[in-house]
């Protein structure tokens, strides 16, 4: 009995504690159940969300921004192997947009090629007639602008030897004495530098007749080129890359002329200016100008500095601050006015856009580089336009993947002639 109790109650003890311990493990399951089940709201869990998804973004864009930048790294490297390549390539295609429009009339009259050397021959007849005119001016007046200079420095020295700065009668004499002699003493670098220039103009030479024998065959040839692509990328590939050209063309001539527009205007009321106030290479300074305008703000500037620096020599300093009051007025119209209107428009590119990719180009790859700073962005900023055209567009519609040409575009591109 006494065994039977016992182990009963110790059975009923052992029966409670088992019944304890389940609803322990019970609660304990169902607590945890409920923990996972229920979601953790509060300020502190919003943080900490918002902050992991800001580091993850930021980490995403920093891998991007690290492949995108090696890949122009090495574009640039590729660009600069091949510099004397690609030169009278960019060369002859920005002739070629110029020479276009009158070649697409002639071609609806004559045959392509006889079209083509037609417009490769007047512009060499129009730079031969613009030398021709200016050579006989610049060495007329090439002696009397050394005369001016000469009784400018004698007055100069004359200046400086007495107060405030009482440098002596000799002082300016002796500068230039020491520099002959620096040159005197540094005649084999003088030689080298010598012989290295004409070897850069013996190149530029041959670039030039490189690029004027491509442009010929630019606008020749110019509509057969694409569908010989074609054949060797792929239909739809070249659906895409005959499109991209299209634009590109069109932004180029586009450029070219407005452009040319502008440096038009800058060189004629510059040229104007400088001749009303008797400013010697009037003409000249006018034609320094208008291509000095081709490299947008940087060559404003130093054609302004040139006019300016030969009216300072030859008329005094008054005149040189009238050129330069013109030069600045001038300035104030091509940038407020005519950049906006005409290549504001058309290629609708920031002024820090065009200053920085000036500053790049010609850090790069020099003066040329200046040049082609501005129609590379353009041509960059259509391709990467029409990118994002395509990735907006919908992926259920494969037949809109090529957008159709505007009047415009078709009127300016030599594919569909």
């Amino acid at each position: 009995m006494m065994n039977q109790e016992g182990t009963g109650m110790l059975g009923r003890r052992r029966g409670r504690a088992n019944d304890i311990d389940t609803e322990g493990a019970d609660g304990t399951a169902d607590a945890g159940q409920q923990t996972r089940k229920t979601p953790v709201h509060g300020p502190d869990a919003e943080g900490a969300r918002r902050l992991q998804h800001g580091v993850t973004q930021l980490s995403r864009w920093t891998v991007r921004l690290l492949i995108i930048g090696v890949g122009l790294f090495v574009l640039f490297w590729l660009m600069g192997q091949l510099w004397s390549i690609l030169l009278p390539i960019l060369f002859g295609l920005l002739l070629a947009t110029i020479l276009w429009p009158p070649v697409r009339l002639m071609r609806k009259k004559l045959p392509h090629s006889l079209a083509a050397l037609i417009a490769i021959l007047a512009l060499f007849l129009v730079v031969t007639g613009l030398v021709a005119v200016l050579a006989p001016q610049v060495t007329s007046q090439a002696q009397d602008l050394v005369d001016r200079a000469t009784a400018g420095l004698e007055s100069l020295q004359q200046w400086a030897a007495g107060p405030p700065f009482n440098f002596g009668p000799d002082a300016l004499g002796g500068l230039i004495d020491k520099g002959i002699s620096q040159l005197q003493a540094n005649s084999q670098e003088v030689v080298g530098i010598v012989l290295g220039s004409l070897g850069a103009i013996g190149s530029a030479v041959v670039t030039l007749v490189l690029a004027l024998v491509l442009c010929f065959f630019f606008l020749k040839d110019g509509p057969r080129f694409l569908p010989w692509l074609r054949t060797w990328i792929g239909p739809t590939t070249g659906q895409h890359i005959e499109v991209l050209s299209d634009r590109v063309w069109t932004a180029l001539g586009q450029y070219v002329w407005s452009q040319a527009a502008v440096a038009l205007v800058d060189g004629f009321f510059i040229g104007m200016g400088v001749w009303l106030l008797g400013v010697p290479f009037a003409l000249p300074i006018a034609v320094l100008t208008f291509f000095g305008g081709f490299v947008p703000i940087v060559g404003a500037f130093v054609a302004g500095a040139v006019a300016t620096l030969v009216a300072l020599v030859s008329n005094g300093i008054w005149t040189a601050v009238a050129v330069l009051a013109i030069v600045l007025v001038v300035q104030q119209l091509e940038g407020n006015v005519m950049q906006p209107i005409l290549v504001g428009r058309t290629l609708k590119i920031h002024a820090a856009v065009v200053l920085t990719s000036v500053a790049l180009g010609g850090t790069l790859f020099g003066i040329v580089g200046a040049f082609l700073a501005v129609p590379a962005v353009a041509a960059f900023q259509v391709i990467t336009r029409y990118i994002r055209e395509q990735l907006e567009k919908p992926p259920t519609a494969p037949s809109a993947v090529i957008t159709d040409l505007s009047p415009a575009q078709e009127k300016h591109s030599p594919v569909n002639e």
